[in-house]
């Protein structure tokens, strides 16, 4: 492992850019971070002049101090001599090795007081002030400040940067859309003042490959390619930051543990860095092989434009990282045949070394997986499998087969599981609900199954858990009653409600979850992520002239951005969900329909029309974005279904309902006279059962708090999703 500790040989042809120059002499770069806090002082004391002024300053330090780390880790890499012949076996190699890293840090520390005017040591921030300069915070305060001061135009970039990167920040969508209807506020004020270039690039070159511009594309992609590896580069630079030992250990380890664990930091996040470069701004997900898909995109335009020899190396670049594609060998024949025999097709020389660099690291970092712990998420689909150990390939194979059952559609049903339960029929399958991943099933339960439900929904009245029978958190004009498992079986002990009604509101919503694992999911067992009782009911003389939905239009585990036409992973959407379902028990009401939309939350492509006994089942994700139309009279009840594929990630409440069950059972088989044939079978029959005494239940007085948003005190509104 000796050998291997050595730093790599620098990734790309080109070196590091110049970055920021010294400050001027006699002066000192002020910390970002001091920056940051005293311009939110000032912000909140009203001071707008002041507070522009420290924000921009902030803004413009963190700049500073990043270009300043990557020139310096690029000089002082090359001055300390790394790139040399690695050492021999024996102890002579550990004083050359210590002293080329004495001397790095040496250079490192004196280049960095250089350029910043002062020791380093005095930038190093906390982590949570690096977040909020990665998400653009300052621009957030900034732009009220700048406006305030009748600053419209900077006003407006700032707002515009801000929300690049926080599309779903409510509160900047509104003030961007004030902006917009505002006199003297022009379009070119809209400008990103953090843009990545190479995203500008990529999309243009996307845009004039769709339509057959193919000069046009070849010139774009080549310099989002330049662009991205550059930033690659930049990223990888920044790396080499403090170590980040999250652990509390009252032993410190060893010269090489410490130096080890360090080292492999390092190397997990310069892996990282390609998902950095292919994740836009404000988008959570990155995407799918940015790089070698710039290859895939350049041979096919350079083809187009008549240019083969390009188009050659740009397929012999993407073969480096998929070496056994048929479709990009056969262009490669092609190719070779358009050029003739005598023309030699290589690879460029940057990717090839790129390719090389990535394979090292991903071998250092599964050895340390294997032989010292911990974990290592590889960013890269094209990492060759004999490269990842065993233990890692099994975790490798579930991702993968958790993907294919999630791209699995419905209009392949005979690559699905059987459905196990009599009577029970597909109506509606995902083609003819226009979309993916998506089902209807009816006769799921019986009418007096429904009717015994929404008898314990009725008598748990004021009860329930969570709104009970408040205004809803969607609508002023409909009432909202929401009752949980555990809460039903619980008020059921007490009394107030029956006992066998509540149990079969367990045994229905686990019917429910063997239909959906069994069509969706089969062999992979599905968990409870959250299961809820609700129902809505209109507000009698408040239904004239409405026009808002009963739920608004939303996915399950990613926040939807109709504007972007995007769905982003990341809190605080319930990002372990991955599928839903809303088994219905009425019909006897006014509107309620569910329907499904595209990604824009406005063009409707199926709907669903409740009914006893119909369970809607869908994948979680942003390819079903859904809502309620308004119930304007009547009473509408469903019970809501969340599942997840992670054990973790399944609901306790769960396992406390079915112990206390488990408990009940257990008491009644001891008492062989009371004994009763209660709940739910597979074919959704039930036994009768002599009614039980209902008390009256009891209403405990909660407190239900809605946060606000806005630039002041930003705060992200969480109410559980209901259908």
């Amino acid at each position: 492992m000796a050998s291997a500790l050595l730093p790599l040989l620098l990734l790309l042809l080109a070196g590091p850019g110049p970055g920021p120059g010294p400050v001027a002499a006699g002066s000192r770069l002020a910390p970002y971070d001091a920056l940051y806090a005293d311009g939110v002082r000032a912000y909140f004391a009203r001071d707008w002049a002041r507070a522009a002024e420290l924000l921009q300053r902030c803004v413009h330090s963190y700049r500073q101090l990043q270009g300043a780390r990557r020139a310096c880790g690029g000089r002082c890499q090359a001055e300390a001599g790394f790139a040399g012949a690695p050492p021999g076996r024996g102890p002579a190699w550990e004083p050359g090795f210590f002293e080329r890293a004495l001397q790095r840090a040496d250079c490192l520390q004196h280049c960095l007081a250089r350029r910043l005017g002062g020791p380093a040591s005095l930038h190093r921030a906390g982590r949570a002030v690096q977040r909020d300069l990665e998400r653009r915070e300052p621009y957030n305060f900034l732009q009220v400040a700048l406006f305030k001061l009748k600053k419209l135009d900077e006003a407006v970039a700032a707002a515009h940067t801000f929300f690049m990167a926080n599309p779903q920040h409510l509160q900047m969508r509104e003030d961007i859309e004030k902006y917009q209807r505002m006199a003297g506020v022009k379009s070119d004020s809209f400008r990103d003042l953090e843009a990545v270039p190479h995203w500008r690039a990529y999309e243009t070159g996307v845009q004039h490959y769709k339509v057959d511009e193919y000069q046009e594309a070849v010139v774009k992609l080549e310099e989002s390619l330049k662009e991205a590896l550059l930033a690659l580069q930049d990223c990888r630079a920044l790396c080499e930051g403090p170590w980040e030992d999250e652990t509390e250990e009252e032993m410190q380890p060893g010269l090489y543990e410490a130096v080890a664990a360090h080292y492999i930091q390092v190397l997990k996040c310069r892996q990282q860095c390609v998902l950095d470069i292919a994740t836009k701004p404000g988008w959570v997900s990155a995407t799918e092989d940015f790089i070698p898909s710039h290859f895939d995109l350049l041979q096919f335009a350079y083809n187009q434009v008549g240019n083969q020899a390009l188009a050659a190396e740009c397929a012999a670049s993407y073969l480096l990282f998929y070496p056994m594609d048929e479709s990009m060998l056969e262009k490669m024949k092609y190719y070779q045949t358009e050029l003739g025999e005598g023309v030699s097709v290589t690879a460029r020389e940057n990717i090839y070394h790129y390719v090389q660099q990535s394979l090292k690291e991903k071998k250092l970092i599964y050895y340390a997986v294997e032989h010292l712990g911990g974990t290592f998420n590889d960013p890269d689909l094209w990492t060759p499998d004999e490269l990842i150990p065993e233990s890692q390939k099994q975790k490798r194979r579930e991702d993968q087969e958790k993907q294919r059952l999630e791209n699995l559609d419905v209009e392949q049903p005979e690559q699905r599981g059987p459905l196990f339960f009599e009577g029970l029929t597909i109506t509606q399958d995902s083609r003819q609900l226009n979309g993916s991943q998506r089902v209807v099933f009816d006769r799921v339960l019986t009418e007096s199954e429904c009717k015994d439900i929404l008898q314990l929904a009725k008598a748990a009245g004021g009860t329930g858990d969570s709104y009970r029978g408040r205004r809803s958190p969607h609508t002023p004009h409909e009432r909202f009653e929401g009752l949980t498992v555990l809460k039903a079986l619980q008020l059921a002990q007490d009394g107030a409600v029956n006992w066998r009604d509540a149990k079969l509101l367990l045994q229905a919503s686990e019917k429910s979850r063997k239909i959906v694992q069994s069509y969706f999911t089969p062999g992979k067992k599905l968990h409870f992520s959250f299961t809820h009782l609700v129902c809505r009911t209109a507000v009698e003389g408040e239904q004239d002239d409405r026009m808002d939905l009963s739920h608004p239009v939303h996915a399950d585990n990613c926040l939807l951005d109709p504007e972007g036409k995007e769905c982003w992973k990341e809190p605080p959407a319930y990002m372990y969900r991955d599928y839903s379902g809303i088994l219905y028990l009425n019909d006897d009401f006014k509107g309620g329909e569910l329907f499904f939309t595209e990604l824009d939350a406005v063009t409707v492509t199926a709907q669903v029309r409740p009914k006893c006994g119909r369970l809607v089942a869908f994948s979680s994700g942003g390819e079903n974005p859904h809502g309620v139309w308004a119930v304007t009279r009547g009473r509408r009840c469903a019970i809501a279904l969340w599942y997840t594929l992670s054990q973790e990630r399944a609901e306790q409440e769960r396992l406390e309902a079915e112990a206390l069950v488990k408990q009940r059972d257990m008491e009644q088989e001891k008492q062989p006279e009371n004994k009763q044939h209660q709940g739910l079978d597979d074919s959704g029959g039930t036994s009768p059962e002599p009614p039980v005494p209902k008390g009256r239940a009891r209403s405990t007085s909660q407190r239900h708090k809605l946060g606000s948003e806005s630039p002041q005190q930003p705060q992200e509104l969480r109410v559980r999703d209901e259908f």
